[in-house]
């Protein structure tokens, strides 16, 4: 190969590491700090590791012809791409940038695992020569990165949510008795908030220990109750997963047409098409519960969680570990 090109190659995928370690930093320090000067920086960042990713997998693809999603590295490649570009179409659409720091940070993490994978620029075996792999790929890979994005969200939720219920029980102030002639309570519980959502008042419905703590002068409430209400990170939560779902469902549905025309048949219950039809049973299962007002909240935070985890072992579990159809190690 062109030592040009595999220096482009090498280049391109340099850049989208420093990317995604530095946009991490930044904001995380955003989500820390809520400068709005971090966010300026830290989305940039983002947006920069994004198009080297998908220019490295175009080039790799144009320098050697081979489709660049037939290896883990491809995959997981394409993987941390999709992840930052869906949370930057949400940042942008909804004001997110607050989650940046966890997302990027995976992205990192599985764009690093992905380079001790990269086995350079070996055509496909030929069960993975097909048409299929240029339209089945891209659609589960785009549905895990989706997940890992609410995934995020939720350890938020969960965090604030525990947050609350343990000011609750301490009783830690009396709601009401701290605030502040001239609005000075509805200031503390606004003040680091990071401009997601209008003002409620001087207690907020959903987390009113916690708002109540902040006015009395509490350091960790006040940071806490600057992060965006239960009610809107369980929103962005569940429209984040609609649109991984019906990913998920057309990944499934595409994998078995291909499997008809390799293999015979459309499901064999091979280790891979059994996780993900589970992966798809949590979260058609979240789906439903978010209907039920008792149970939306925690406990399809905790659902979400439980989806990502199936989907960690559906991607990388059973196509490492387990021997079948879809093993990376056969």
């Amino acid at each position: 190969m062109d030592p040009f090109r595999q220096s482009l190659d090498q280049n391109l995928l340099v850049v989208g590491i420093a990317a995604y370690v530095t946009g991490a930093l930044v904001l995380l320090a955003y989500f820390l700090f809520r400068k709005p000067v971090l966010r300026t920086i830290g989305l940039p960042l983002a947006v920069i590791g994004v198009i080297a990713q998908f220019a490295e997998l175009g080039a790799r693809w144009w320098m050697t012809g081979v489709w660049p999603l037939t290896n883990l590295y491809g995959s997981l490649s394409l993987f941390s791409a999709c992840a930052v570009a869906i949370f930057l179409i949400f940042a942008f659409r909804y004001d997110l940038a607050f989650i940046g720091g966890p997302v990027l940070a995976l992205a990192a993490i599985a764009l690093g695992y992905a380079t001790t994978w990269n086995e350079g620029y070996m055509p496909a075996v030929p069960a993975l020569q097909s048409y299929w792999i240029k339209i089945h790929v891209p659609i589960v890979i785009s549905a895990y990165a989706s997940f890992m994005v609410a995934f995020c969200v939720s350890i938020i939720y969960l965090v604030k949510a525990a947050a609350e219920n343990r000011y609750a029980r301490r009783g830690s102030t009396v709601r009401g008795t701290a605030a502040a002639p001239g609005g000075a309570q509805m200031n503390v519980a606004m003040s680091s908030n990071y401009g997601l959502e209008p003002a409620m008042g001087m207690i907020r419905a959903d987390t009113p220990a916690l708002t109540s703590a902040a006015a009395a002068g509490d350091a960790t409430a006040q940071w806490l109750v600057g992060l965006p209400s239960l009610a809107r990170l369980d929103v962005m939560q569940y429209r984040i997963i609609a649109v991984g779902l019906p990913l998920l469902s057309l990944g499934i549905i595409t994998g078995a047409m291909w499997a008809k025309e390799a293999w015979g048949a459309y499901w064999q219950w091979d280790p891979k098409e059994t996780a993900a039809l589970l992966s798809w049973i949590v979260y058609a299962g979240y789906m439903h519960l978010h209907t039920r007002p008792n149970l939306r909240g925690t406990f399809t935070a905790w659902i979400s969680i439980l989806g990502f985890v199936s989907i960690i072992f559906c991607y990388l579990g059973v196509n490492i570990w387990i021997s079948g159809l879809h093993s990376y190690r056969m």
